[in-house]
């Protein structure tokens, strides 16, 4: 009877095991069907919301809910878009002229294509505003931004291509410090002369600052490297030791262009996580999309891109784009092939014509239209009427500009300058590193407060035109020069120009000598 009893404890302790595994693992079970079913729910609404984005943005670029717009009636409105439209005119009179169809001359050619570009540029800006009505305004800004670069960017590929890189670097700085300095600074001075202050444009101010100076001191790294090793090589050599020599020579230049290419590839990253985090901000469904918590100036942007009816359908301004692309590509060319010419001609140091005349070209559009406007704002003080800023004028992204031109297309320039095996780096002249750093440091005094005023303005545009004047003596940098030799290396370069100095000198000595006999 004991044993049977004890069998039957055992048979009943066995069973209640046994359930205790089966509640056991139908618990887990179900948790694990919950955890399952949560995060399909999870994945289901993120997979909805992102179908829901993409159809939106879908339907927005369609045009879908807005009043439907001919191919007719847009290319009326492309037509009249601008009064500057006109300048097309110049096209293919300096496409002529650079084939030499008429004999008009390298002077000609320049004058010409630098006048075509105009329009282009104009071209580009307001096809960037109306395509911001179908792209909303994150995607916008950007498109935007980067069609008011593609002037200096066609430009900066065409020198690379034809080995200018001198000439490349200075006008590289050279669209920096406009898009810095003259073009807010004659927004500023232009729309503000009867307002006692305007507010800038809300943006994530302090990023773009900092995106800004990392750009720069991208610049200065490479450079202020070469100076410290020049300056001790000279120190060693004033001293009377026959080890030092110099530091122009192609194994510098090996490591100029290595830490260069590394520093590019860095600045790209830094560019791309901004625009990640730009327009994709940290939080739940905002990609694309103006946050909750942003200022009330950039909702009213956005509804006003929603509201605002465009003059052209987008199938239509993206056409126009690709066309205008394909007349500023040979019409840059035509304009670079005639720089060597001029230069010569006109006696322009290349500081001064990389620095200061190329970048002039995409300041032009604007240009023009700040001094029609002023004109025009004038006349209507005197007449009492409403004196409207053009929205060129009024939004003012010079700063993005500048912020994408040091973070995206110089490392760009230099990553494809290795692509193309030529040996494009980072280190500038001297001068103009401290010019971006002048420029960058009274920029970010003058946008501190979010508030300006003409005055304010005066004192940019007066700044750029210090820099202008002083530019026009300097003949730049030597050791510069020699080290983006790209035909030759650093050691025939640096003959060449001693055999050039030397005929230069002998030739003035002979001049002198004349002048004394006649």
């Amino acid at each position: 009877m004991a044993y049977e009893s004890e069998k039957a404890d055992s048979a009943n302790a066995s069973r209640v095991m046994i359930d205790e595994e089966r509640g056991h693992a139908t618990t887990v079970a179900a948790t694990d069907g919950i955890e399952a079913s949560h995060s399909q729910s999870t994945y289901r609404a993120a997979y909805g919301y992102a179908t829901d984005r993409v159809q939106e943005f879908w339907d927005r670029l369609r045009g879908k809910g807005r009043r439907r717009i001919g191919w007719g009636e847009s290319l009326r409105n492309i037509a009249t878009s601008s009064v500057l439209n006109v300048f097309l005119l110049f096209i293919p009179l300096a496409w002529a002229s650079h084939w030499e169809m008429v004999q008009w001359g390298h002077d000609t050619t320049f004058a010409l294509c630098f006048l075509a570009i105009i329009p282009l540029e104009c071209i580009f800006d307001w096809g960037g505003e109306q395509m911001a009505l179908y792209l909303g305004k994150d995607l916008g800004d950007l498109l935007i931004i980067t069609l008011n670069n593609a002037v200096e960017a066609v430009l900066a590929i065409i020198l690379l291509v034809h080995c200018e890189l001198q000439l490349l670097q200075s006008s590289i700085v050279g669209v920096v410090i406009l898009h810095l300095l003259l073009i807010p600074g004659t927004a500023f001075l232009v729309g503000g002369y009867n307002i006692r202050q305007q507010m800038l444009h809300p943006h994530h101010s302090e990023l773009n600052h900092s995106l800004l100076m990392i750009g720069v001191l991208a610049t200065l790294l490479p450079t202020a490297f070469f100076a410290a090793l020049d300056r001790g090589a000279s120190a060693v050599t004033a001293a009377g030791s026959e080890t030092g020599s110099s530091l122009v020579n192609d194994a510098t230049r090996d490591q100029l262009l290595r830490m260069s290419r590394g520093i590019a590839i860095m600045l790209l990253l830094v560019y791309i996580a901004s625009r990640i985090y730009l327009h994709n901000p940290p939080g739940e469904n905002n990609a694309l999309t103006v946050p909750e918590d942003a200022p009330a100036e950039l909702h009213h942007e956005e509804k006003h891109l929603l509201e605002e009816e465009p003059v052209v359908n987008p199938w239509a301004c993206m056409l126009l784009l690709v066309i205008t692309v394909g007349l500023m590509a040979p019409t840059a060319e035509f304009l670079v092939e005639s720089i060597d010419e001029v230069r010569e001609t006109s006696g322009i140091q290349t500081e001064w014509f990389g620095m200061i005349l190329l970048p002039i070209v995409s300041f032009s559009a604007d240009g023009a239209v700040a001094i029609l406007f002023f004109f025009q704002s004038i006349y209507d003080h005197l007449t009492g009427k409403e004196i409207l800023v053009p929205s060129m004028l009024a939004r003012g992204r010079a700063i993005d500009l500048s912020i994408q031109f040091t973070l995206w297309w110089m490392p760009f320039l230099v990553l494809l300058g290795w692509w193309t095996n030529k040996p494009m780096h980072l280190m500038f002249d001297y001068f103009e590193v401290a010019l971006l750093l002048g420029s960058c440091f009274l920029v970010n005094y003058v946008t501190a407060d979010s508030k300006t005023n003409w005055v304010e303005g005066l004192i940019m545009v007066v700044f750029y035109i210090m820099i202008a004047l002083v530019t026009w003596f300097y003949p730049g940098q030597p050791e510069a020069d020699f080290m983006l030799a790209c035909k030759e290396t650093v050691a025939e370069a640096v003959a060449r120009g001693a055999e050039g100095e030397g005929e230069a000198a002998l030739a003035a000595r002979a001049a002198a000598v004349l002048a004394r006999v006649i």
